[in-house]
């Protein structure tokens, strides 16, 4: 059980990126790694294919899952996620109250 998924919308709170807000596009939680879009973009030079145009392409680097908090829908600030069971269902609550999802296993 991890306080981020896919999908959800979170805010950096350090590095080079600090500030900036995104949707998580892939998580590894063996590396504690975390890809965000449009966030941390880094250059690479691609070579051209028969599928694809080769040049130069901006590609969202990994952040440390510690640097990144998710954002509140409400307030739209960083938040703390805590855990209730609402109408028998497990679901992850924000600190204003709003709720952020629903358990899938629960």
């Amino acid at each position: 059980m991890n306080r981020l998924r896919v999908g959800d919308q979170v805010v950096v709170i350090a590095g080079d990126s600090k500030g900036q807000k995104g949707k998580i596009a892939r998580i590894d939680f063996e590396r504690g790694r975390v890809v965000i879009e449009g966030v941390n973009l880094v250059k690479r030079h691609l070579k051209a294919t028969q599928e694809r145009a080769g040049g130069i392409v901006s590609i969202p680097a990994p952040i440390a899952i510690s640097n990144v908090m998710p954002l509140d829908p409400e307030t739209g600030k960083a938040t703390r996620i805590r855990y209730e069971v609402r109408e028998g269902k497990k679901v992850r609550v924000a600190k204003s109250g709003a709720v952020l999802s629903v358990e899938q296993g629960s």
